[in-house]
């Protein structure tokens, strides 16, 4: 379906690129309901002050049919409210431009301000999570210009089993885009670049929450202040336990 792909930038070598690590968004249950997340690996840092950072949100029934549901504050939590129980939600977080200096240190400025950065990077943030089976098969959704689609259109339902996945930019497989298998538990896995269409091989980590996670460096949108733009997102799905 997809002819064209997009070579990811090699601002990093190969060593480095195995590294690669950032915060992402994610859906996860919490006190029965389905809250957004933003953190990496266990840490689940403070989505209610991000909140405002959210430029695009989604849902749907179990046949991609858009459903009403809207983002509201819970205490320290931000949780997705709908009378239509949607089987499909979507994100989009824009994290603004960040600079990292050779002390090791992030500015939220960009090359303007911060000339001797050593990374100069505008960050957004995608997700997709799937909290029951779908009647149809999940493909690109509309509002997620980077996001990860299982070949097939739909996820598997076991813990183990391979799940042949496909990163997408605007549309169109991205070469050499860095996944990580289970971005909760294994945050420092060496990734798994995807090939030159956009495809890659993954295992299922968990009987449970598995998050999916994809890394691109695409290409500065505003040079003068970025080097790059960087887009991680997030699958994230439940597979059914056991009956107790």
């Amino acid at each position: 379906m997809y002819t064209k792909a997009i070579k990811v930038i090699l601002l990093l070598t190969l060593t480095a690129a195995t590294q690669v690590q950032a915060h992402g968004i994610w859906f996860a249950q919490r006190a029965t309901q389905t809250g957004l997340i933003y953190g990496v690996g266990a840490d689940d840092l403070d989505m209610v002050k991000r909140l405002p950072l959210i430029t695009d949100f989604a849902a749907y029934d179990e046949n991609l049919t858009e459903v009403e549901a809207e983002l509201a504050v819970a205490g320290p939590v931000v949780l997705v409210v709908s009378d239509w129980q949607p089987t499909v939600m979507t994100a989009e977080l824009n994290n603004g431009i960040w600079s990292k200096t050779a002390d090791g240190r992030w500015h939220k400025k960009g090359l303007d301000e911060v000339p001797d950065a050593v990374i100069a990077e505008r960050t957004m943030k995608y997700a997709v999570h799937v909290k029951s089976k779908l009647n149809k098969p999940l493909g690109n959704l509309p509002g997620q210009k980077a996001q990860i689609i299982p070949v097939g259109g739909f996820l598997p339902e076991m813990k183990g089993d391979i799940l042949q996945v496909q990163v997408l930019l605007n549309g169109n497989p991205v070469t050499g885009a860095a996944i990580k298998e289970d971005f909760v538990n294994d945050p420092d896995q060496t990734p798994i670049l995807t090939d030159k269409n956009g495809m890659a091989t993954i295992g299922i980590r968990n009987q449970g929450l598995n998050v999916v996670a994809a890394i691109i460096d695409g290409p500065s949108d505003d040079p003068a202040k970025v080097r790059k733009v960087e887009y991680l997102a997030t699958l994230s799905f439940v597979l059914e336990h056991l009956p107790e």
